[in-house]
Formats: structure tokens, sequence, C-alpha cells
């Protein structure tokens, strides 16, 4: 009797729990926060990566040896508060790209948790993160654009600048001067690299936390536990998005010239990069590509994490995690 007892109290305290979960408006706000918070840290990185992206376009000279050597070029002619050029748009695609991506992320992730009563396995997790990509990419499009062109705008010649003054400026003068379609120029390869990132990214990262949780290491959830699943999962991003990366980038940044655009599509990119400038300059700005997905993925989940747990704690009173 004694023993039926324990498996209904166990049992109702199951359904209290399932019954206690963040809305989906706070799921949504923690995402893009998360990565506001993560994006404040590895900006300088991410400008280092664009430009190392765009130097040696079109079998152009390249301009810079090595990450160090660009870092080095930028502080010297721009000054050191150039490494945060763009820092606006930055945020706003955070606001808009990853509130989308990990606010849909986490409503899918719960929301099978509670209909199968299951962790998803890689295959479902896989499906997830490519829908919530899908969705945080084209929301995100427009801030995406601003950004690249403010982060590679100091290593144009004075007279081809474009001189954003910040992101609102930027889109407004895109508006005016392309039209409103040229928001959601590059939007084919930055949703399609979202898909490849977040498939990658977000099914990894479950299934590292849950491998390093209940597989031979035992970890016990906390900070430990998410850098380690992080770090692994932002490399495997890494690997795989860098080609669909580049391709953005370039489009993104490309001008008309006679009314005749630089690149046709991706897969133009694609080609002409690997045959003008080599194969392996499809992964061109590896270091510091994966130098901020890397720290951007484990601080990205880990302040998420933390906000799930303090939210599940202090405000619905149940001491469980309703993470990824």
């Amino acid at each position: 009797m004694s023993n039926d007892a324990s498996n209904d109290a166990a049992k109702a305290q199951e359904v209290l729990a399932k019954a206690k979960s963040a809305p989906n408006a706070i799921k949504f706000l923690f995402g893009g926060l998360s990565g506001m918070g993560a994006t404040m840290v590895v900006q300088p990185l991410d400008l280092v990566k664009t430009r190392m992206q765009i130097s040696g376009a079109g079998s152009g000279k390249k301009e810079y040896r090595n990450s160090f050597h660009c870092i080095q070029q930028i502080v010297s002619r721009e000054g050191p508060l150039s490494l945060y050029k763009g820092i606006g748009a930055a945020l706003l695609r955070q606001a808009t790209y990853t509130t989308g991506r990990l606010g849909m992320y986490t409503y899918l992730n719960d929301l099978y948790k509670d209909r199968f009563d299951r962790n998803p396995n890689v295959v479902d997790s896989m499906a997830m993160g490519t829908i919530a990509g899908a969705c945080g990419a084209f929301i995100g499009t427009p801030a995406e654009v601003a950004l690249v062109r403010m982060t590679s705008d100091g290593r144009l010649p004075i007279a081809e600048r474009r001189n954003y003054t910040n992101v609102a400026n930027a889109l407004t003068r895109i508006t005016r001067e392309e039209g409103l379609a040229a928001l959601w120029r590059g939007s084919l390869p930055t949703v399609g690299r979202a898909m490849v990132v977040n498939m990658t990214q977000l099914a990894s990262y479950s299934q590292f936390k849950t491998y390093f949780h209940e597989g031979p290491l035992q970890m016990e959830q906390g900070i430990k536990l998410h850098f380690c699943a992080s770090m692994l999962s932002g490399l495997l991003t890494t690997m795989t998005s860098m080609p669909l990366d580049i391709a953005k980038t370039r489009i993104q940044n490309m001008k008309t010239v006679d009314g005749k655009p630089e690149y046709r599509g991706t897969t133009d990119v694609l080609l002409r990069v690997a045959r003008q400038e080599g194969v392996f300059a499809l992964w061109k700005g590896f270091t510091p590509y994966y130098c901020r997905l890397g720290p951007h993925t484990v601080l990205t989940f880990i302040l998420l994490e933390q906000m799930n747990q303090g939210y599940n704690k202090y405000i619905l009173g149940a001491d469980t995690s309703s993470g990824l």
C-alpha cells in the first residue's frame, strides 16, 4: 500500500511539474536576451570573421594574413572602438533572429516532451532545429544585411563607403536607395545557413548534453555540463555551416554595377570562390568564426539555461529545468 501511495505521489508531482511551465512569451524573451548578452562579448570576432570572408573577393589581393593581422590592421587604421562597429545591428539581429529560433526550439522541445513523455532523439532534434532556424532567419535577415554592411564598411575606400551612422539609418537608407526587397537580399542563403546551423547546433547541443548527463560521465546539471556540450556543438556547427555563411556574406555585401549584381545566387558564389580562391577558401575565417561561434554558443546556452532555471525556481516554484 505504501508503494502505491509513493507512486501516486510521484505521478502527482510529475503532473504538477508539467503544469508549471513558462509561458511561450517568456521562452522567446529568454532566447533573445541570451543571444544579445553573448553578442556583447563576441562582436569583435564577428567583425573579424566578416572582414576575412570578404577579403580576396573576386580573386583580388588578400588584405589579411590571419585573424591576428586582421585585428591589428582594424585597430591601427580605424581605432579600437571600430571592433564594435555594427553592434546596434548585431543586437537587433539577436533580438529578432535568436528570439525567434531559440524561442521556437524551446517551445517545440517542451511540446515534444509533454506529448511523448521522453527526450527527443537525434532526428527529432534536427527537425525541430531546422524549423526554428528557418523561422528565426527570415525574421532576422534585415538586421543581418545591415550588420554585414556596417562591419565591412571600414575596409572600403573612403569614396565607396556607405557610412551608415547606426542600424536605423542603415535600414532606412537601404529601403530608400535600393527598395524594400533589398532588406531580404541573401535571404535564401541566410535561411539555408540558419537551417544548417540550427539543425546542427541545437540538435547536437541537446544530444551532447543528454550524453554527458546520462552517459558514462554522469555529469551533474550545471554550467560545466552546459559548457562542454556547447563547445562541441559550436565546433560541429562551424564545420558544417561556413560555406553557406561565406555565400551569405558575399551576397549581402555585393554591389550592383550597371544594373548587374556581382553574384547570381548561392551556388554561383560557392563555385566562384572555389574556382578563384581555392576550395579551402570556403572555410576562410574558420578561426574567428569558431572563436566567435564557440563562445557565443556557450554564453547563449548558459544564459538561457540559467534564466530558465531561475524562472522555474523563483517564479514557478518548481526546481526543474525546461531548457534545451
